[in-house]
């Protein structure tokens, strides 16, 4: 099987140094990498909200060199240190950017991320069909 690597060009630093694409696109599917939301100089914010922002934007930057959005995504997978302190903000970061028909979803509890200090991690699927 054959797929195209999707990396904007913000990640080149990533995609050189640690070996990884942003995400794989096979056909219509779309297979994205974690996406954590640091701020542009790579600190984790302060608030939780601004943090999930963050990372919620770094999906849309991956869809949206891949030709998508996030209308396109078909499942998501979110790992959280601190899963249920976390939930509210996430929900709250998720539902302005996400909307019905809602995206499957599992949500893991971790103890940490690669990113020392970062409480989320978005992974997601999507589709362009």
């Amino acid at each position: 099987m054959s797929f195209e690597a999707v990396n904007p060009a913000s990640s080149k630093a990533l995609y050189d140094q640690f070996h990884f694409s942003q995400a794989a696109r096979t056909g219509d599917l779309l297979v994205c990498s974690g996406q954590i939301g640091t701020n542009a100089d790579g600190s984790v914010p302060d608030s939780l909200d601004a943090e999930f922002e963050n990372a919620w934007r770094a999906v849309g930057a991956v869809l949206e060199s891949a030709g998508l959005d996030y209308a396109n995504i078909i499942e998501y997978t979110t790992y959280h240190v601190g899963l249920s302190d976390s939930l509210g903000p996430f929900m709250k970061a998720r539902d302005a950017v996400l909307s019905e028909p809602w995206p499957a979803w599992t949500a893991i509890g971790i103890t940490e991320l690669a990113v020392p200090g970062a409480h989320l991690e978005i992974r997601v699927t999507a589709t362009a069909g």
